[in-house]
């Protein structure tokens, strides 16, 4: 009993999991699932259908053997009043019992009729009803359909427009504006590094120490030229 309940827990357990994959299948193609639910209906229209000629088969049959026991009638009750007039009682007899029997028939007949009209009305009811609800199906399959596609459309359009957004434009930007930065301040630090080299002070130094030579030079000529100057005034 124990194993016979464990795999049977085991079945519903696999039973389950299917059923958890069925659904996330569906769901990822509803078409599939719409078009299983009405491919089931059809089956069941079909099945009904069948089962809907029948009952009107029966109908029928009944109605075609009430017709010919009350054409039957007809002619016992005329075989009955002959008989009657000319005196054959035996025959008279043997008409009444079965004229009786035919009525009788007819009366159990007229009751199945009746219930097999009403059997067939029901079916075809119900034939029409899934008929309905079949096509009222597959409009809703097509409506639903057609939303999950423009949900679907609209949601990309949305992700274009976020990539697009201008959230997106300003990191770009600071991304250039970061390696703009980036170059200017390594072209800062060459420049700082070259002034702080020690050939260049001293180049620095010497150009320096260059400007000032020639400008005593300057100074000396300078005097030179007053004091000749001065000179040639004396005489």
């Amino acid at each position: 009993m124990s194993d016979i309940s464990f795999f049977s827990r085991v079945g519903n357990l696999f039973k389950g999991f299917m059923s958890l994959w069925i659904q996330d299948v569906e769901k990822e193609h509803p078409e599939i699932a719409y078009q299983n639910r009405i491919d089931a209906m059809v089956s069941k229209y079909a099945k009904l259908k069948d089962v809907t000629a029948a009952v009107l088969r029966r109908r029928e049959d009944i109605d075609s053997r009430l017709n010919k026991q009350g054409e039957e009638l007809k002619r016992v009750a005329a075989d009955l009043e002959a008989a009657v007039a000319t005196g054959q009682d035996d025959l008279a007899v043997v008409l009444i019992q079965k004229k009786e029997a035919l009525e009788a028939s007819i009366a159990s007949l007229s009751v199945e009729f009746e219930q097999s009209r009403r059997d067939a009305e029901e079916a075809k009811s119900s034939l029409n009803s899934m008929k309905a609800e079949i096509a009222k199906l597959k409009d809703e399959r097509d409506s639903m359909l057609a939303k999950l596609q423009s949900a679907q459309a609209r949601i990309q359009i949305q992700d274009q427009l976020e990539g697009l957004s201008v959230e997106a434009d300003v990191r770009a930007l600071d991304n250039v504006r970061e390696h703009i930065n980036n170059t200017a301040a390594r072209a800062k630090l060459g420049a700082e590094l070259a002034d702080s080299d020690l050939d260049n002070k001293l180049a620095q130094l010497r150009v320096s120490s260059g400007a000032i030579s020639a400008r005593a030079t300057l100074e000396k000529l300078k005097e030179a030229q007053a004091a000749k100057a001065a000179g040639g005034k004396t005489l």
